[in-house]
């Protein structure tokens, strides 16, 4: 990294954090605190709903499984707009209706406090651990990239989102979050576009496009019904509607993006906002990862991206080996940028010819892979600490080793930014959580507002702390961003399924909720241990499971009843 990007990163962050310390540095109760006043127009809720989904893993992990899975993983979020749908007409008029501060406020009305206190509780273990992640991701991988040191890395980023969540609030995360996305968005369009210019004379978008098919990156929709595909249709419109409805329908970091809405309408047209935007936004950055998939058939690329890989590798007995396993590559790659220029010259390529070159150029990707593979046995028996799946480090590589001064800083400024805007949104939410469903209602004498911000402040303070830590403790996992989902996905059923049997099924009492809602995420705790299915299948299968249990015990409750009536 050069002066100017070191320019570039730290004035776009500082200007982040003190812009926003400084706009909403007078909320002096808890209305303007957790709420921000209700003052918030439609577009500020959009952005802020999606600033606060799209963390730095979105910008790091989604590039890198295009690159090496290609278009597939857009199917995940089929199922968000239809979320959006019926959140705006079920949940928000509800929640706007009862005037609520958290989403668990209602099931204390509907059931009792035991119920609230639970919700809540499940709440807080995912979106703790989650915050921890928020901050890990990006900091492990630029650690290892910039050779940053990984514990000093975690700890400014936690510090820089603490300082704005806590003089601010919810206002502070809504308006930093509107600058954190247009430095995202301009960052990614001048990204896509500047690779796009990398490629060979000749090579256009819609050629480079062309290469991507014909190498399998382009397959977008897959209909079958095979449970060990994580991505399909039918997991993304069913399994990603169940995660989705609760995620933003019952997860306190994205409800409180909505309920500082000006109004109900206000509130619901921001959510059909990011349900309209979201899937575009998410089909862009994968489109990002194809494209830097295209330039590396043409540029050297390292067998593995992860540069602590070869630095291990290089000091072993294995050294020769792997340098054998990268001059194999390095002509195959040769060979592959043969056959892709003949496939490009092919105009016809619906013709036999085409077809054959097509075959062949799957079947040299497939060499590619199995020399990588190789590669991964190698540098595990080097040093099995060394995390070889090397997804995450695909996109921060190019950025590095290929824009130009001054946007190298914008980009890392892109994924700083992401990371601070979802830990905000998260610290925001727990803090929220923490003050009105476990604190205010447990505190038996009364206490002025200003004791309640304050509260809410030191939380904030605390569960960023505790994100540090957390952060400071985490391990590198198959892929981040499936990290983030899969520990949403252990919980949010169970979650949805409690706040549906209060909203539908009325004769359903608060003891058998409680009863099943322990039952059941035990149940589909053991379920991803033991990988009974696809993680986006535990949402679905976590709602229905509560539902059917609570009527279960339900039912047996009233016959035991009626039992010693008579």
């Amino acid at each position: 990294m050069q002066i100017i990007d070191w320019i570039v990163l730290i004035g776009t962050l500082m200007f982040i954090v003190l812009y926003g310390s400084w706009k909403t540095r007078k909320s002096k109760n808890v209305e303007e605190y957790i709420r921000g006043g209700s003052e918030a127009k439609w577009w500020t809720i959009g952005l802020s709903v999606m600033a606060t989904q799209a963390s730095a893993i979105t910008f790091l992990s989604t590039p890198g499984q295009a690159f090496h899975s290609g278009m597939g993983f857009v199917q995940f979020y089929f199922g968000l707009p239809i979320a959006m749908v019926v959140i705006c007409m079920v949940f928000i008029p509800l929640y706007h209706k009862l005037k609520v501060y958290t989403a668990y406020e209602y099931l204390e009305t509907r059931f009792d406090l035991k119920t609230r206190t639970l919700t809540a509780i499940l709440f807080l273990i995912q979106r703790g651990l989650g915050a921890g992640i928020t901050i890990f991701a990006p900091a492990i991988i630029l650690s290892a990239v910039l050779g940053w040191d990984l514990t000093i890395l975690n700890i400014v980023i936690g510090i820089l989102v603490i300082i704005y969540t806590v003089s601010g609030g919810t206002k502070a995360v809504s308006v930093t979050q509107k600058q954190q996305m247009a430095v995202i968005f301009t960052g990614m369009f001048i990204a896509f576009f500047l690779i796009i210019s990398y490629l060979p004379q000749g090579i256009t978008f819609t050629k480079a496009l062309d290469i991507a098919g014909a190498s399998g990156k382009m397959k977008i929709l897959d209909f079958s019904f095979d449970l060990s595909n994580r991505y399909t249709v039918w997991t993304g419109i069913i399994g990603g509607t169940f995660l989705m409805l609760s995620y933003f329908g019952t997860d306190q970091s994205q409800v409180q993006r909505y309920l500082s809405g000006k109004s109900i309408k206000e509130s619901q047209l921001g959510l059909l906002f990011n349900g309209l935007l979201k899937v575009p936004m998410q089909f862009f950055i994968l489109l990002v990862g194809v494209m830097v998939f295209v330039f590396y058939q043409f540029n050297p690329t390292p067998i593995n991206f992860n540069p602590a890989a070869k630095v291990a590798v290089q000091n072993s007995e294995f050294a020769a080996e792997y340098t054998d396993l990268e001059n194999q590559l390095s002509e195959l790659q040769k060979t592959k940028e043969l056959e892709i220029g003949k496939y490009i010259k092919n105009a016809d390529h619906a013709s036999q010819n085409s077809k054959s070159i097509k075959s062949n150029i799957k079947a040299l990707n497939d060499t590619d892979q199995k020399i990588r593979t190789k590669a991964k046995g190698i540098i595990k028996k080097v040093d099995n600490t060394v995390e070889t799946n090397d997804k995450d480090y695909v996109f921060i590589h190019f950025i590095l080793n290929n824009l130009p001064r001054g946007l190298i800083g914008l980009l890392l400024a892109v994924i700083l930014s992401a990371a601070m805007s979802s830990t905000a949104s998260e610290l925001n939410a727990l803090a929220s959580t923490t003050a009105i469903d476990l604190y205010k209602r447990n505190v038996k004498t009364e206490k002025d507002e200003k004791h309640y911000v304050n509260a809410s402040k030191l939380f904030t303070l605390l569960w960023g702390v505790l994100a540090i830590f957390v952060a400071c403790f985490a391990n590198l996992f198959d892929n981040l961003i499936q990290l983030v989902n899969i520990i949403g996905s252990i919980f949010y059923g169970n979650v949805l399924g409690i706040f549906l049997l209060a909203f539908f099924i009325k004769y359903v009492r608060s003891d058998a909720t409680f009863i099943a809602a322990i039952i059941t995420q035990v149940i589909v705790i053991f379920g991803w241990y033991f990988d009974w299915m696809p993680y986006l299948w535990l949402n679905l299968f976590g709602c229905v499971l509560v539902m059917t249990i609570a009527i279960g015990v339900q039912l047996i409750n009233e016959l035991i009843s009626e039992s010693k009536k008579i």
